[in-house]
């Protein structure tokens, strides 16, 4: 199918910008050049010796306007080794600036690569605790049934009626906003995971009580097979593909989550980047600097992949 080929694509080439962020990001994603507030994005020429750039040059610190220095050419070098790092690419001489500078003089691109990074870390983890989750929970209830049934049931049906985003974001605003990088991931992960099992466990559980019936685990039972291994022998691989359909699925929704949490100040905190710390905080600078809006074009990107392979794996089905 061609939407699965084309979403795969897309998403191949996300996974390995992100996977390869150090070698392709020209700068580190905190290096700040405050001569380059909101710089626009380099334009790149070509000639007989290869690609080249100007050297930007402010002329207006208030309106933030450059231009480029035509007196000074500064040739792309590729596959650059130095002391510390090694590089794809890097300018001779100048600066280069594939997607602009932020509001601190923060190149866009590296800062983009490396967001990339950690906002699919979160979603990626976050949905597969998710769907793990919710397969043991839903599993164990509709094969054993009756009173823990019941009890793994009234909670599921609780928590599908709490405002999930609004819980989100009190259990956020109860740990302190100066806590390192690695816990911050580590609770968001932990709080979209909590809230994203309960839905996904109640529909494995009524899959589980239909299969739980057939003749094969019929016999299993008679045998004295253990239910730990008829749930992971007979009963789970059955709905596998349902599973891996449904974790391709909530991808975008964690996306969507991070970004929200990390836009409202709540999530990954600076100088770490996330898709949702990129997006620009107000109008004003949407209307002024265009290119500060490449993150929310990488959302896009990803939400519309991910469900184009979705459905794509659901039509093979």
């Amino acid at each position: 199918m061609w939407k699965t080929k084309f979403a795969l694509s897309i998403i191949i080439f996300l996974v390995i910008l992100a996977i390869f962020a150090p070698f392709i990001a020209p700068y580190s994603y905190k290096k700040q050049f405050r001569d380059y507030v909101f710089a626009p994005p380099t334009h790149i020429h070509m000639s007989l010796k290869g690609l080249y750039i100007y050297r930007l040059k402010p002329v207006k610190s208030l309106t933030r306007a450059y231009k480029e220095d035509k007196n000074k050419i500064c040739y792309i070098d590729f596959f650059v080794k130095s002391k510390k790092d090694f590089k794809l690419f890097r300018p001779s001489c100048g600066h280069i600036f594939l997607l602009g500078t932020d509001a601190l003089g923060r190149d866009e691109f590296s800062r983009l690569l490396y967001a990339l990074r950690v906002s699919l870390a979160i979603s990626v983890i976050g949905a597969i605790t998710t769907i793990t989750v919710g397969t043991l929970i839903g599993s164990l209830a509709g094969y054993v049934g009756g009173f823990l049934d019941n009890i793994v049931m009234r909670l599921v049906e609780v928590m599908m009626a709490m405002p999930t985003f609004y819980l989100m974001l009190s259990i956020r605003a109860l740990f302190p906003l100066d806590i390192s990088g690695v816990y911050v991931f580590g609770m968001i992960v932990f709080i979209l995971s909590f809230f994203g099992f309960a839905p996904f466990s109640r529909i494995i559980r009524g899959m589980v009580l239909s299969i739980r019936e057939y003749d094969y685990v019929n016999v299993a039972k008679f045998y004295g097979a253990n239910p730990f291994y008829i749930i992971f022998k007979h009963i789970l691989p059955n709905i596998k593909s349902y599973i891996v359909i449904s974790t391709v699925l909530s991808i975008p929704a964690y996306i969507v989550a991070e970004g929200s949490l990390s836009f409202l100040g709540l999530g990954i905190q600076e100088p770490y980047p996330s898709l949702g710390n990129m997006l620009p905080k107000s109008i004003y600078i949407i209307l002024l600097y265009p290119w500060t809006l490449s993150s929310a074009v990488v959302i896009f990107l990803l939400i519309v992949a991910l469900n184009l392979l979705g459905d794509g794996l659901s039509e093979r089905e």
